[in-house]
C-alpha cells in the first residue's frame, strides 16, 4: 500500500510524468518500481471495483479476475508480479499468463471477459518499462477512461486504497496455443502457398509468438533476432524507424529466394513489411489491402483510417463499397470510433491495425496472416500485389524540436490558411489540404518537445517542395 511519504512532490511528479495518453511509461528504478507498480494494481482493482459497485463500467467482466501478461524485458516478472499483489490486495482475483505479446493479452481479456494489464515499454530502450491497461472485452483505458481514476488514487498517498479483508489468488494459466489457432481462425489460409519469408523479431516477444502461430502454414521462415532479450542487443525493436528495418531488408535482398520480409516491434502488436526486393511496404497501403478483404467478407461496413494514413486508403475503401471514417491518431480513438461505428477494421500510419472480430483491439499478428494470405493466394510477387494500394508519394514522419507547439502551429496554420484554396482543421494538431490534393499534418508529440510533421504529394518531387516549405517555417 501506499505510505505518507509517497505524497510528496516528488511522487507527485512521477505520476505526472508517467501517465500518458494510453498507458503508464517511465524509467525502470527512477520512476517505475516495484511498490509503485503496486500500488497501480491496486488503484486499477479499486476502479473496476467502484464501477462494478455502481453500474457505470464494466468493472470485473464476466470473468471476474484481472489478466496480467508481460514481455521478454528483465524488469517485466517482477513488475507484474508486484501489480498482481496490488490487485489480489483488494480482494480480486488475477489470471497470470506469462510471457505474451500485447495483442495475446488483449486475445485473453476478451476470451475470458477480464479485464487485463500488459508489462511492456513497447519499441521504448532496455531502461524502461510500462502497463497497458484494459477492461473485460480488450476495451481500453486511456487518459480520459480510467488513467486520471488512477493518477489521482496514486496521488492521495496512504489510505487511498485501503485492502480488503480476504486477498484475491493468483493463478497461472498457458494461453499461447489457443491464442494462435484463434488468430488463424480468423483468416482464410485455405489458399496459400508455400512461401519463404525473413522475420526479425527484434529480440522481442515475436520470437516467442511467430513460432506458435506460422508454424502449423506452409511458410519457410529465416527467423533474425528470435531469442528473447529485453537489452536489444542487435537494434532497437522499433521497426517504425528506418534504421531498424536496415537488417531485414539486407537478408531478405541477400538471400534471394524471399516472398517477403516481417518486422515486429518489442511488444509484438505492430507489424511491417518488406517486399521481396527489400523495400518497405506502406502501412497505409497494408491498410488499404485489409481494409478490402474485411469488406468482401462485410459488404457496405464501414473501415476506419487515421488522419495521417494515405488518402488512398478512403479512396479504395470506398471503392471496395465500405465508408471510411477519419479518426485521431492513437489506439484509444481508433477503439472508441470503431465502437462508436461498428467498424470492421481500422488502420493507422504507424502500423497499428484494428479488428472487430479481434474486440476492436490490434494485433500485428493478423495483419501479417491477411498479407500472406493475400499474397499466398495469387502469383505476383508482393511489390506487384501492393503497388494497386500505392497511389502517392509521402514523407514519412520528421521530428523537430521547438520550444513552443502551439505558437509554431498557429504561424503554420497563419501562412497556409491565408492562400487561395486552402483548407484546415485541426482534429488531431493541424491539418493543411492544398488546391492540388497534396496535403500535410503537423502534430505536438505528447511526451516530448517535438513537432510532427507528415507529408503527402502526387510524387516525390511535390513532396520535398512541400515538406522544406514548411519545414521552413517549423524551424526558421
Amino acid at each position: 500500500m501506499a505510505t505518507a511519504a509517497d505524497t510528496t512532490p516528488d511522487r507527485a511528479q512521477v505520476i505526472d510524468q508517467v501517465v500518458k495518453a494510453y498507458d503508464i511509461r517511465g524509467l525502470v528504478g527512477s520512476q517505475l518500481d516495484e511498490t509503485f507498480v503496486r500500488d497501480v494494481g491496486s488503484a486499477f482493482a479499486r476502479v473496476l471495483l467502484d464501477e462494478q459497485a455502481d453500474g457505470t463500467g464494466s468493472g470485473l467482466g464476466n470473468g471476474g479476475a484481472v489478466v496480467v501478461a508481460h514481455d521478454m524485458r528483465e524488469s517485466s516478472p517482477g513488475l507484474a508480479e508486484a501489480f498482481a499483489d496490488g490487485v489480489t490486495a483488494l480482494g480480486v482475483d488475477v489470471v497470470h499468463i506469462g510471457l505474451a505479446s500485447t495483442d495475446m493479452m488483449y486475445y485473453a481479456s476478451g476470451a475470458l471477459e477480464m479485464p487485463g494489464a500488459m508489462f511492456t515499454a513497447s519499441h521504448n530502450p532496455a531502461t524502461y518499462n510500462g502497463i497497458k491497461l484494459c477492461r473485460a472485452g480488450a476495451s481500453p483505458v486511456g487518459q480520459d477512461t480510467g488513467l486520471d481514476e488512477i493518477a489521482a488514487l496514486l496521488d492521495r498517498g496512504a489510505g487511498a486504497v485501503p485492502g480488503a479483508d480476504t486477498r484475491g489468488t493468483v493463478s497461472h494459466r498457458d494461453m499461447l496455443a489457443d491464442y494462435a489457432a484463434f488468430l488463424r481462425s480468423l483468416v482464410d489460409l485455405s489458399g496459400l502457398r508455400p512461401m519463404s519469408l525473413v522475420v526479425d523479431a527484434g529480440n522481442g516477444m515475436a520470437g516467442y509468438t511467430v513460432p506458435a502461430v506460422m508454424d502449423p502454414l506452409p511458410l519457410e521462415i529465416e527467423p533474425l533476432y528470435f531469442e528473447l532479450d529485453g537489452s536489444f542487443p542487435n537494434h532497437e525493436a522499433n521497426p517504425l524507424d528506418p534504421d531498424n528495418l536496415v537488417d531485414l531488408q539486407r537478408k531478405v535482398v541477400t538471400l534471394g529466394r524471399v516472398d517477403a520480409g516481417l518486422a515486429f516491434d518489442g511488444d509484438a502488436d505492430r507489424v511491417f513489411l518488406v517486399d521481396e526486393k527489400g523495400d518497405a511496404v506502406s502501412p497505409s497501403a497494408i491498410t488499404a489491402l485489409v481494409a478490402t478483404r474485411e469488406l468482401a467478407k462485410h459488404p457496405g461496413s464501414t473501415v476506419i483510417h487515421n488522419l495521417i494514413t494515405s488518402r488512398a486508403v478512403p479512396e479504395i475503401i470506398s471503392e471496395a463499397g465500405g465508408t471510411p471514417e477519419r479518426s485521431r491518431v492513437g489506439h484509444s480513438f481508433i477503439k472508441a470510433t470503431m465502437a462508436d461505428t461498428g467498424a470492421v477494421f481500422g488502420g493507422e500510419h504507424s502500423a497499428h491495425y484494428y479488428f472487430r472480430d479481434f474486440w476492436n483491439a490490434d494485433s500485428g499478428m493478423l495483419a501479417a496472416l491477411h498479407v500472406l494470405a493475400a499474397l499466398g493466394e495469387q502469383d505476383k510477387p508482393l511489390s506487384e500485389l501492393m503497388a494497386r494500394y500505392d497511389r502517392y508519394a509521402a514523407s514519412g514522419e520528421i521530428n523537430s524540436k521547438v520550444s513552443d507547439a502551439a505558437a509554431v502551429m498557429a504561424e503554420v496554420e497563419q501562412d497556409f490558411g491565408a492562400r487561395d484554396g486552402v483548407t484546415t482543421d485541426d482534429l488531431d494538431g493541424l491539418t493543411v489540404v492544398l488546391p492540388d490534393n497534396s496535403w500535410f499534418n503537423l502534430r505536438p508529440s505528447n511526451t516530448e518537445p517535438l513537432l510532427r510533421l507528415n507529408v503527402e504529394a502526387a510524387d516525390d518531387d511535390a513532396v520535398a517542395a512541400l515538406r522544406d516549405e514548411v519545414l521552413a517555417l517549423v524551424r526558421g
